[in-house]
């Protein structure tokens, strides 16, 4: 009985918190909610977020961090609606997700896709096959980041001020190391 009480006020002191902290790994956010695959890293919840629904209500979240993560997951679309619904609007999405140029991308065999600067165009309507969605999210930031070295400053500016070029050009000569983005959650 006791147990289970417990049980219960853990429940009710997570349902009180606004952030969602995606794959957490061993960077546990305790104002979060701490979701992760495996119960070895201590989450406040064990789920495989290719599983959907995700074990969460509608329209609660006010912030999402998913910090490498999304590479590990099989469908982008399907991830973004679900980070959609479980957000309110004008929620706040920070991502980190490794630059497909990225030398470490290619080593990790459980990354699943690789991303560019253009990617979450997808998401934001910014793209022209943008129909594969409705969820919607505004792009608050997006950057392009590199190791530290004097030449990755030049670079680094030159990337995030013409990514295009960048992508189409250099960025097997100047690899980025991840990409951040901040998206806003559009409901209407």
């Amino acid at each position: 009985m006791f147990k289970a009480r417990m049980k219960e006020a853990a429940a009710e002191h997570l349902s009180l918190r606004q952030i969602l902290n995606l794959g957490c790994g061993n960077r546990y956010v305790p104002e979060a909610i701490n979701l992760d695959v495996t119960p070895d890293t201590n989450p406040d919840v064990v789920h495989d977020l290719s599983k959907l629904p995700w074990p969460f209500p509608n329209s609660h979240f006010r912030e999402v961090l998913a910090y490498d993560v999304l590479e590990h997951l099989d469908d982008f679309i399907a991830t973004f609606n679900e980070i959609h619904r479980v957000c309110q609007d004008k929620a706040v999405v920070r991502i980190t997700v490794p630059h497909f140029s990225c030398a470490n991308a290619f080593t990790d065999p459980t990354h699943r896709r690789f991303f560019s600067y253009f990617t979450m165009d997808y998401v934001t309507g910014e793209n022209e096959i943008q129909f594969y969605t409705r969820a919607r999210f505004k792009k608050l930031s997006a950057r392009m980041m590199f190791s530290s070295s004097l030449i990755n400053k030049l670079v680094w500016r030159l990337a995030n001020r013409y990514p295009g070029t960048y992508e189409r050009r250099w960025a097997w000569i100047f690899p980025a190391w991840y990409l951040y983005f901040e998206l806003e959650v559009q409901k209407d």
